[in-house]
């Protein structure tokens, strides 16, 4: 029998190459919402913890602590349950009810902060609370375990299972941590290989999907490892999940759908590639904002 800890990573890839009509083009997804949590985070929430609890930062007393939009905080209190672990999420009130009951439902306390006040206050009320005692920071934004987790995992098997002949790899910059690690494997695997970040048009809230102010980017970012960004528009994300849905049966979050936007912008000035994208997570904690 499996430990729940071993069904994080070999996640599937999936042909979506039907979104558009060039064959000389192979447009792949890689289906990370098939991991036990739903999400990509599930593989930098394990790596971070892990890494907490063997350099011994958790203490007997303390509580996790992290700032989320959504994806890692479920991840985290899944991993923190399975460990049997405290812990409390702080997350902006306009995140889907899907993803604030389902953190709830693994036990985990959740602070809601102001939703014009943005991920970017979460992250500093965190941190007041972790210097007033009694809290660790999971800290994915500036923790190396978690773009450790991709290029450990989800590079290399990207890089197995398209047999080497990956040319483009299109991911959604949030914390960062997936392309960054993910990046840095294929990357050293073949220079030539384009990693592509996407970020939303100015203007756009899309969850998973961020353009940080200066002060907020996060410390794990690593710029050598993407090679172009691409901007989606809120709408675009949106009407991609939809499409994911109805013409492929790839039901995906709005962040996915921005990924996905971004490849097919991408393949539009290509001749022949084999593009992989993330679906970093599924549609069903997204259900009341459709």
């Amino acid at each position: 029998m499996n430990h729940l800890f071993s069904l994080i990573g070999n996640t599937p890839l999936v042909d979506l190459s039907s979104l558009q009509s060039n064959p000389k083009i192979k447009l792949l997804g890689k289906l990370e919402g098939q991991n036990p949590g739903g999400s990509v985070k599930d593989r930098a929430a394990f790596s971070m913890i892990q890494g907490m609890l063997s350099r011994g930062e958790l203490t007997e007393g303390k509580r996790l602590l992290e700032a989320t939009s959504g994806n890692t905080g479920i991840a985290i209190a899944m991993i923190a349950a399975s460990l049997h672990l405290p812990v409390t999420l702080i997350m902006p009130d306009n995140s889907t009810g899907e993803r604030v009951k389902t953190m709830q439902a693994y036990g985990a306390e959740v602070i809601l902060t102001p939703a014009d006040r943005t991920i970017e206050y979460s992250r500093e009320l965190a941190q007041e609370m972790e210097d007033g005692g009694g809290y660790v920071q999971v800290n994915q934004f500036s923790n190396e375990d978690n773009w450790k987790a991709h290029y450990r995992t989800t590079g290399p098997e990207i890089w197995r299972d398209t047999e080497g002949k990956i040319t483009h790899f299109v991911s959604s910059m949030g914390t960062t941590g997936t392309i960054t690690g993910t990046g840095r494997y294929l990357h050293e695997q073949s220079p030539g290989v384009q990693i592509v970040g996407v970020q939303p048009t100015d203007g756009s809230s899309i969850p998973g999907i961020r353009r940080w102010s200066p002060e907020f980017v996060p410390a794990i970012y690593d710029e050598r490892q993407v090679d172009q960004k691409i901007d989606v528009s809120e709408d675009e994300a949106v009407a991609m999940s939809a499409r994911l849905a109805r013409e492929c049966g790839v039901f995906a979050g709005t962040s996915s759908g921005g990924a996905t936007a971004a490849a097919l912008r991408l393949a539009e000035g290509l001749d022949q590639a084999l593009i992989v994208c993330i679906i970093c997570d599924r549609g069903d904690r997204y259900l009341s904002t459709l």
